[in-house]
């Protein structure tokens, strides 16, 4: 075997480990070793799983021989980001504050991959305890002085870099869809409630989703039909029937209704990322979907609203360890916890308040579309130093502001959203697209994002690293 088959799609290695074209085990071995060389520069793994990923891969080829097949993750290496528990390893969100944790139990997630017959070969690094967009440790392969996007940073990074296949994320303000746009890959973010959380370390339990990131939309769709169910022991999964996300995947977009925003999306974005969306945008048109002008309901709220419950809900979820390891804490992060026990909890009652307005405004605005269109992120990704930026009308944000602009609304709505690439910016970094749909409307998006990408396979581009 090649080294050239870790540069290929999920699902077309999945056809060759099931023909036995491709053994797991020297699959296993070579992305292990990939990895390996990559992170000197990359630094995308907070611990890499080896011995275990060895002896799944032998497990693989065995039932694999023996004619079981348990799908097409079977055999294929993944990595899950530093907040899943995996029974008898180390969960340390990134952080000292959790050196000495050890996780007694598998996450629904990891639980729902080894039966698939997934090889985890590691876990990713995540900013501090998923609290931030830039992922510090790591470099973004395209360019390692920029930023890989956060939290989900070492995921983005480990699978635009062909390290593994899929790698799991988390998602509270855009932590999936970010490290995907900026990163030149597909990113996934279900509906509130469609993958279970058990296991996962929270940042803020109302807007928290898991979801995967990978190279191509349909290798998410395999793995959301993996991951994809009600489980009790999350209080906010939903009791909700499981479509098969690939059933759709080929239909195109013939008839649907895709809506643009007028207002919020398009506002404070580089114009590099304006012109490369909007051309997505013109490209669905021509194959058949109808756009129309919408407006966002309650835009200047959204922001307000994703910041008033995040805070104090990770606030509450690090008391006890804010109070006996403050020191070990990033001072980023250990700034936004402190700041967030400080917020009065009538504050915390109308932030509640205004997300049920929101996601009633936008339930009407769904009525007659399938889906909303815009920037996954406002900018490319900036380099590791940068902590503002500048815009031409002279204003000033920082950057924590603004990779979660346009991503926040989705967590605050709780709404499925898919980022994927739509091309690179004259640096050379890669731009992507949000496609935003109705709740539990994950095959719909995917169908959407899956005909632009049949054009434009900007996921198959190499990056340097």
């Amino acid at each position: 075997m090649t080294n050239d088959v870790l540069d290929l799609p999920l699902r077309e290695v999945a056809d060759l480990l099931r023909r036995r074209v491709v053994s797991p085990l020297e699959l296993v071995r070579n992305a292990l070793e990939r990895i390996r060389d990559q992170e000197p520069r990359l630094n995308a793994f907070a611990r890499l799983t080896e011995s275990r990923a060895i002896l799944a891969a032998e497990q693989a080829e065995r039932e694999l021989a023996a004619g079981f097949w348990r799908g097409e993750l079977h055999g294929v290496p993944v990595a899950v980001k530093d907040l899943y528990d995996i029974a008898g390893l180390p969960t340390t969100c990134s952080s000292k504050v959790r050196h000495d944790h050890i996780a007694d139990d598998d996450s629904a997630c990891v639980e729902r991959l080894l039966a698939a017959g997934a090889v985890i070969v590691g876990m990713t690094h995540t900013h501090e305890f998923a609290y931030g967009i830039m992922t510090p440790t790591t470099g973004n392969p395209w360019n390692v002085a920029h930023i890989p996007g956060g939290s989900s940073g070492g995921s983005g990074a480990t699978v635009a870099a062909r390290g593994c296949f899929m790698a799991m994320g988390t998602d509270t303000g855009g932590s999936i869809r970010i490290p995907a746009s900026v990163c030149g890959v597909v990113g996934l973010k279900p509906t509130f409630g469609r993958v279970s959380r058990f296991g996962i370390a929270s940042l803020s339990w109302s807007l928290d989703h898991a979801g995967p990131i990978a190279r191509t939309v349909g290798d998410c769709a395999t793995t959301l039909n993996v991951l994809a169910g009600y489980d009790s022991r999350d209080p906010g999964s939903a009791d909700v029937p499981v479509d098969d996300y690939l059933v759709e995947l080929e239909h195109g977009v013939q008839g649907l209704r895709i809506g643009v925003p007028s207002n919020f999306f398009f506002a404070r974005v580089d114009p590099e990322v304006e012109q490369l969306v909007r051309h997505a945008i013109s490209t669905l048109q021509v194959e058949g979907a109808e756009i129309v002008d919408v407006k966002i309901p309650m835009a200047e709220m959204i922001s307000p609203v994703e910041f008033g419950l995040c805070m104090p809900e990770a606030s509450a979820y690090h008391r006890d360890m804010i109070h006996s390891r403050a020191e070990l804490y990033q001072p980023d992060v250990r700034t936004f916890l402190e700041a967030g026990m400080l917020l009065p909890a009538v504050d915390y009652i109308a932030a509640q308040r205004q997300r049920t307005l929101i996601q009633r405004e936008w339930q009407a605005m769904f009525r007659g579309i399938d889906a909303i269109i815009g920037p996954s992120v406002p900018v490319a990704a900036t380099r590791r130093n940068e902590m503002m930026i500048n815009w031409p009308d002279g204003t000033e944000e920082p950057i924590s502001q603004v990779y979660v602009r346009l991503s926040a609304p989705a967590n605050v709505t709780g709404l499925p959203s898919v980022s994927l690439p739509c091309g690179f910016c004259q640096s050379g970094l890669p731009v992507g697209f949000q496609i935003i749909g109705r709740p539990f409307g994950e095959a719909r998006i995917l169908r959407i994002a899956r005909a632009y990408e049949r054009l434009f396979q900007w996921g198959a581009v190499k990056p340097p690293c």
